[in-house]
């Protein structure tokens, strides 16, 4: 059994894959397989993988499968890995070379998940960003959630944590529909993990370009990200109160990270579109997950029950 699979969904980057699996290959621990997951790309990405695989040694698994979207592609990939650990790695991204090994401490203990960082980079590769957050020792999932989820911007990312492959799996995780799969899902996952650390290694490198920062402002997309909100929402609510195992604090953070979230989507949307947003939050009523612990919540919760727009401008 590898110590990591290494799932790498592919959909159209024929331009970045190769760089994305040298890096796997250039990495210093060995002992990880590579689950490639091929979208449907209608591309060159098939071609570029093959010619990739001829020169590698690398125990690379690789799939083929009708076009189903990220959340599709990564849980089929989990579904034929055979790893100690799960990763996941975008096909345009990269990883540094001592990732691994870095993290194979934790690995050795048996964690149920392991978080580290990531940096925002150019195609030269020059460093645009290092995204921090906090670093903590070994805890309860619960414990590490209460820490992230006030504190780090960048708590949501799938590609950033290494999930014990025994506890992915008997807890059913399942990523959904198609955007915002890691906001519908990581929040669950880390509550539920018995033992969490974050680390601070920076050994993610999430690669910004033009291409991708013009698909980020396709309106028309900005709509169907809401709606995706939504149904995360939605799908959250029966879940944790189903959860057993969590206090009924951790359930009330959950539900307000998930409601400040949605909320806050309603800033990238304008007219008849964002009235109907606002409408779909108030028939929710989640001003119900704000619970009051001072004088400025208890403002927050009554605002958000009675006016969306002046919740948002007092954030």
């Amino acid at each position: 059994m590898p110590k990591i699979s290494v799932i790498v969904p592919v959909y159209n980057t024929e331009k970045y894959i190769e760089k994305c699996l040298k890096s796997l290959d250039d990495q210093t621990m060995k002992d990880f397989e590579v689950v490639i997951v091929n979208d449907g790309s209608k591309d060159e990405s098939e071609r570029a993988i093959k010619n990739y695989m001829r020169r590698t040694r690398m125990n690379i698994k690789y799939l083929k499968k009708e076009n189903g979207g990220l959340a599709s592609a990564r849980n089929y990939g989990v579904e034929r890995a055979s790893g100690k650990y799960i990763s996941f790695l975008d096909s345009d991204d990269y990883l540094d070379k001592d990732t691994f090994y870095l993290l194979e401490q934790y690995i050795d203990k048996d964690i149920d998940l392991i978080k580290f960082k990531m940096k925002t980079v150019n195609e030269k590769e020059e460093v645009l960003e290092k995204l921090d957050g906090p670093v903590f020792d070994v805890c309860k999932g619960e414990e590490g959630y209460k820490k992230l989820c006030t504190t780090d911007k960048y708590m949501d990312p799938a590609c950033i944590y290494l999930y014990r492959r025994e506890f992915f799996v008997e807890n059913n995780f399942k990523y959904k529909l198609r955007y915002h799969e890691d906001f519908g899902l990581t929040s669950l996952i880390i509550v539920q993990a018995k033992t969490f650390v974050s680390t601070d290694i920076f050994g993610y490198n999430y690669l910004q370009t033009e291409e991708s920062l013009t698909r980020a402002k396709d309106y028309n997309k900005d709509i169907e990200r809401a709606k995706d909100m939504l149904a995360h929402y939605d799908n959250m609510i029966p879940t944790v109160n189903a959860y057993t195992n969590i206090s009924a604090e951790t359930k009330a953070l959950v539900k307000r990270y998930y409601t400040n979230s949605v909320i806050l989507k309603a800033n990238k949307l304008k007219g008849k579109e964002r009235k109907q947003y606002i409408k779909e939050i108030k028939n929710r009523f989640m001003y119900r997950n704000i619970k009051p612990e001072n004088l400025k919540q208890k403002l927050k919760r009554i605002l958000l029950k009675y006016s969306v727009n002046l919740y948002l401008k007092m954030r």
